[in-house]
């Protein structure tokens, strides 16, 4: 099997730093470049947190590219208290990791994407972990990328589970609803990896012990990342058994679709203010006899995932 072309969209809080590690362990993935985008913290810090990881990982010839730093429909960005309390102050948990000295790459991140779409097309895996700002315009600036990317696998959206901000709406979809909206509706080959099936797949300290006993710097710093997720998880009442490998699982289904079970469908996402489910993400019922262009992952077989991603990182870590 040919490795393809990955691109990964983050707002570098925990989840996205195992979905980063994840992807560069991973044998058919080439992670040609890193998005970063607001959510868990500010797109600068993101950038950085991206940056100082991959040099942690050893990946030192990944770029890191800037995407937009506030939604589609508002002129700037405060973090959300309850993803600090989840993500920690810095976005990883609090935990200092060495300095990486590059610096983000000077092209604009919609325009790499864009530029990355001709080049690679059905090659290209965009990965979205965050909102979908970034993807709503470079849509927007070159249609064609719609039919271009080869599979775009997004962590973000709610549609059979309750979502985490709302009773309807999961984060990542809640930041900009309107530009989710646009890219549900136009971006082809698109599979939704939501909290339907993430929810289902938690780490515990057990794992983290295992990375610790590597006794690799690396190791160590996930460990004390991870388990800061895991406490939180834990002290907000979110999950007592543990905590959902969200981004990571996004990661793994685009190049194995056999982790998940989809249901075919064409999406839109609410985002009329008065309705009561802002930011949902449900069918759209104006498409339900035209051919779908969006999967939406409702099944998982967590345990063959959770088995196969702590092997991933052992082998990343050590």
């Amino acid at each position: 099997m040919s490795r393809k072309k990955m691109i990964l969209d983050l707002d570098t809080g925990i989840d996205d730093a195992l979905a980063l590690a994840y992807a560069i362990g991973h044998d058919d993935i080439d992670l040609i470049g890193i998005i970063a985008t607001y959510g868990n913290a500010l797109t600068n810090v993101t950038a950085k947190n991206s940056l100082d990881l991959l040099d942690l990982l050893g990946a030192h010839d990944v770029p890191v590219f800037i995407g937009e730093s506030h939604s589609s429909t508002t002129t700037d960005f405060t973090v959300m208290p309850i993803s600090q309390a989840i993500h920690g102050q810095n976005g990883i948990g609090d935990v200092e990791v060495a300095a990486s000295t590059r610096s983000v790459d000077s092209q604009n991140g919609i325009d790499f994407l864009i530029e990355a779409a001709h080049q690679y097309k059905d090659e290209l895996i965009y990965l979205p972990t965050g909102p979908l700002t970034n993807l709503a315009k470079a849509l927007k600036k070159d249609p064609s990328i719609a039919k271009l990317i080869g599979q775009t696998t997004l962590m973000g959206g709610a549609l059979t589970v309750p979502g985490n901000v709302t009773p309807f709406t999961e984060a990542n979809i809640h930041q900009d609803p309107e530009a989710a909206d646009y890219v549900f509706k136009n971006q082809e080959n698109l599979t939704m990896v939501g909290l339907d099936v993430t929810l289902r797949t938690l780490l515990t300290k057990r794992h983290t012990q295992e990375w610790r006993d590597l006794g690799t710097t690396a190791g160590q710093n996930y460990a004390d990342i991870m388990d800061y997720y895991i406490d939180a998880y834990y002290n907000l009442d979110i999950d007592k058994k543990g905590a959902a490998l969200h981004d990571p699982l996004a990661v793994a289904v685009a190049v194995d679709p056999s982790y998940v079970t989809t249901l075919d469908l064409n999406m839109q996402v609410t985002y009329d203010q008065e309705s009561g489910d802002y930011g949902r993400t449900i069918g759209d019922k104006a498409k339900l006899l035209e051919p779908t262009i969006s999967k939406a992952a409702v099944l998982v077989d967590q345990d063959r995932f959770v088995s196969d991603f702590q092997q991933m990182m052992i082998k990343v870590l050590a």
